[in-house]
């Protein structure tokens, strides 16, 4: 049978109703596991490609979502993009994605040039210089929207997040079962829960093991590179700390190059850990022990949670989810 591939078509082959074949491609609930699958698997054999034009027109629906992150060279935000995606995909929906650079302004004006419409849905992980409660507040009521990593916790929404307290405790206890007493802190995110969280789980680990926190082991991020080497520097000759502990991926090269700059011995004179997802991690001179999140389950989660709303399902499930991370030893703490 020669000619166009469309749902007629398939529906012909299959000997089902054109309806079921629709309901099939949209992964309807409605349709069952085994008539979806042999559905998607004549359409992929025939090189089935849906007419979106003329699906939108009947269903009123862009079939894109979007994903606002603050900056997709992160390699946490590149692994959640790739979980979305292929969520996204088993649904036949676009994935744009929007890059704030941390920039709260820039975020709220690209997220309200897409409430005309223009996507069925978000997913938002939100910008760390400003605290945008009331914005995203009122957008919750606009739009379908999911929040993952870097989330409200008041807001009435769903909320994707790992278990930053505890495994910033746990690594924390780390560095303490190592011999280390002296712990400095490398402070990103400090506007948002998750880093709120993370500083939290190390404070609270320092007072169970009967040490004191001191507000001079502490440096707060900048964006530029130079500044943060030289407040490590600082750090490293004004409190002589015997470990770092960084919140933020975009501590490690300064706080490695403090170390050369000043030569001191990682993990002999100095132990570092950091909030990672780099795979470069493993490559560095000495390896870093890591903290990494689940980036790409957290992405996969998220999406899911974003198709239960726009398919009126899952309504009134338990809205915060929570994934563990994982504290992975290596070199630079000592194996």
């Amino acid at each position: 049978m020669s000619g166009e591939v469309n749902i007629k078509r398939l529906a012909q082959e299959l000997n089902i109703s054109i309806a079921t074949v629709s309901k099939a491609l949209n992964d309807s609930y409605e349709i069952s596991q085994k008539t979806k699958n042999r559905v998607w698997s004549l359409a992929k054999e025939l090189n089935y490609t849906p007419n979106p034009a003329a699906s939108n027109l009947r269903s009123n629906k862009t079939k894109t979502i979007a994903v606002i992150i603050p900056n997709i060279a992160n390699n946490f935000f590149s692994l959640a993009i790739k979980g979305i995606e292929e969520i996204a995909r088993n649904y036949g929906y676009h994935v744009l994605i929007y890059q704030t650079h941390e920039d709260a302004e820039m975020e709220m004006s690209f997220t309200n040039s897409l409430l005309n419409g223009r996507v069925d849905g978000i997913l938002t992980s939100v910008s760390s210089n400003k605290y945008n409660k009331e914005f995203y507040s009122d957008l919750i009521k606009k739009v379908p929207l999911v929040f993952f990593d870097r989330v409200y916790e008041t807001i009435d929404a769903y909320k994707i997040t790992t278990d930053d307290y505890q495994i910033s405790f746990n690594a924390t206890q780390h560095l303490i079962d190592k011999g280390c007493t002296k712990i400095a802190y490398l402070y990103g995110l400090e506007k948002l829960p998750a880093g709120i969280a993370r500083f939290t789980g190390y404070q609270d680990c320092l007072k169970a093991n009967s040490l004191s926190f001191s507000e001079d082991c502490v440096i707060t991020y900048t964006e530029k590179e130079e500044d943060n080497i030289e407040n490590i520097k600082q750090l490293f000759k004004k409190n002589k700390p015997d470990a770092l502990f960084s919140s933020i991926e975009e501590f490690i090269i300064p706080a490695y190059s403090a170390c050369r700059e000043l030569k001191l011995n990682i993990p002999g004179d100095i132990k570092i850990l950091s909030f990672s997802n780099l795979n470069s991690a493993k490559l560095l001179n000495p390896s870093l022990t890591t903290i990494s999140q689940p980036a790409f389950e957290i992405g996969n989660e998220a999406a899911k949670c974003l198709f239960k709303i726009l398919n009126k399902k899952g309504i009134g499930d338990d809205q915060n989810i929570v994934l563990s991370s994982t504290l992975i030893i290596r070199d630079s703490t000592g194996l």
